[in-house]
């Protein structure tokens, strides 16, 4: 598929788009179109752009406190839910974020969201953020391949030449799950936000750049193909 056609990205589409291709050609990620809500197909998971429609069954799911230990701002109950998704919501009216629900494609339940965010198109760079998924799905492959389908549609659909992320210094496991896909550690913003228990938490960066991207995207579908999925590059 052609950058900047189409809008469903499933494991079986065409390999990574080179810098130089890019630099060629218009920036798909200056159109504004580009940024319109898309569905993401893999094996296992199905990213499906979020709505309002979703809150009761993220609230069915999302409330487990070890869910939210490291988050500024702690989820407690339904109306939270709420709240958190209009507010990713009206991130996407404003042309910062992309939000998805993160959907289990064998028996079509919620596991949990993700979301594009901090978009900025006249640089051509993102963030992936905002994940969680509910334990039953954790360490079991599904948060690569979340972050496969969101990584190949910045780098290949969107054309982005940086992808970033960033962690609280304290969550070791995200920590490690960013290093385990290949992303780069950049530095700590120290005293960044201030956390709901009244912390001020250290925030590490990390990214992934376009030269970077046909390496980690290889890794990636190594490590999805050791873990049962059937990808097709």
């Amino acid at each position: 598929m052609p950058v900047g056609q189409g809008c469903g990205v499933s494991i079986g589409a065409t390999g990574a788009v080179s810098g130089r291709m890019i630099d060629q050609q218009p920036h798909p990620l200056a159109n504004h179109h580009m940024l319109d809500p898309v569905v993401l197909i893999g094996p296992r998971v199905r990213l499906e752009p979020l709505s309002i429609a979703h809150v009761d069954a993220l609230a069915g799911v999302g409330l487990a406190e070890e869910l939210w230990r490291f988050t500024p701002r702690r989820l407690r109950s339904a109306a939270d839910i709420r709240g958190y998704v209009e507010a990713a919501l009206q991130g996407q009216a404003d042309g910062t974020m992309l939000p998805f629900v993160i959907v289990v494609v064998s028996d079509g339940t919620v596991a949990g969201s993700t979301r594009y965010g901090n978009i900025d198109l006249p640089n051509r760079r993102l963030e992936i953020g905002w994940t969680w998924l509910v334990p039953e799905v954790q360490r079991t492959g599904i948060n690569h391949e979340v972050k496969y389908l969101l990584l190949r549609h910045a780098f290949e659909e969107l054309g982005c030449v940086r992808v970033e992320f960033k962690t609280d210094a304290l969550n070791r496991k995200s920590r490690d799950a960013l290093i385990g896909i290949g992303a780069v550690e950049e530095g700590t913003l120290r005293k960044h936000v201030q956390v709901e228990d009244g912390r001020v938490r250290d925030t590490v960066y990390y990214s992934i750049v376009d030269d970077e991207w046909p390496a980690v995207k290889q890794n990636l579908e190594e490590s999805l193909v050791q873990r049962g999925a059937r990808v097709r590059s």
